[in-house]
């Protein structure tokens, strides 16, 4: 490493731990969001830095994009907006100080448990199954071959989640329709084609490089969320849709048990997948769990059940 990528990346900490002091003390409320929203943004910059692309496009996604629209329109909805400033009493302060000290406490655990991890870890175990996997990229064959049961628990979590927040309460409109924000829809359909192929693209490049279902139904489901703010009314909260929707939301998670009975059925193992088929199976799973994630944030910004 030079001096100047040393140097960078210490400028990069800095900024993280300064964005991240910002979000969590600032007053005003709106400017917090901002913060945070800068803050997942460099954090984006990070996993770069770390040669994880596929992450950093979901931390963007779903960091700065997602969250940060959940979080304005939370403001929005608030007495006041974001323009009020958060007051906080006395005994809050004595909160405040604990959980920098609980932070600072598990950061150095954090880096204590990370020096102590075993090297070079299952690099060599991994390589040496890759062929029987289906896929020639590394992160795809733990994800969806010789770690999918983890994987299909985190889809059924995400789906899980989405009906906790419809059993909430009824739907509500999105915060800032066109008629709000008029240059919103003129971004959505500049945009909207970026939507659509970069996530086609990660779909594609899982199988030999980084990306897969996870980052590309963060992007899309980004998307999604900006043609709800542009367009203040979405055909999922039209009763016509609710069984489509319905469907599309359990795609992934209904392919994913599909795909392992069947390899109960034919290998005796659950989610073992024949070599033969294993290439178009994965990416079948992963443009149908692409999917379901995309449509699993959209409706978890547009809280309560649609339709109703």
């Amino acid at each position: 490493m030079t001096a100047l990528t040393v140097g960078f990346d210490l400028l990069l900490s800095a900024a993280l731990l300064w964005l991240a002091w910002q979000a969590l003390f600032l007053p005003l409320r709106f400017a917090a969001v901002v913060h945070f929203m800068a803050f997942n943004l460099l954090m984006a910059l990070v996993w770069v830095r770390l040669e994880a692309p596929d992450v950093a496009l979901a931390e963007a996604a779903i960091g700065a994009g997602v969250t940060g629209a959940l979080l304005l329109t939370a403001l929005g909805r608030l007495p006041g907006g974001g323009s009020r400033r958060a007051h906080p009493r006395r005994w809050h302060r004595y909160w405040r100080y604990l959980a920098i000290f609980s932070a600072f406490v598990s950061a150095v655990w954090l880096a204590w448990s990370v020096q102590h991890l075993p090297r070079p870890g299952l690099t060599t175990e991994i390589m040496a199954a890759l062929d029987t996997t289906g896929v020639s990229h590394a992160v795809t064959a733990v994800l969806l071959n010789i770690r999918a049961i983890d994987t299909l628990l985190e889809v059924a979590v995400m789906l899980g989640a989405v009906m906790l927040v419809w059993s909430l309460g009824p739907a509500l409109r999105p915060f800032a329709p066109a008629t709000a924000l008029p240059g919103l829809p003129a971004l959505s359909r500049l945009l909207h084609p970026l939507f659509l192929l970069v996530p086609t693209y990660l779909l594609w490049r899982g199988a030999h490089a980084p990306g897969g279902a996870f980052p590309a139904g963060a992007v899309l489901g980004a998307g999604g969320i900006l043609l709800l703010l542009a367009d203040g009314v979405s055909w999922m909260q039209q009763p016509r849709y609710n069984l489509l929707l319905r469907l599309l939301l359990i795609a992934g998670l209904a392919l994913f048990v599909v795909v392992g009975l069947g390899g109960l059925l034919l290998t005796g193992t659950f989610l073992a997948i024949p070599q033969a088929q294993a290439k178009a199976v994965i990416l079948a799973v992963e443009v149908a769990t692409a999917l379901s994630i995309a449509l699993m944030l959209m409706a978890l910004y547009l809280y309560g059940e649609p339709g109703r």
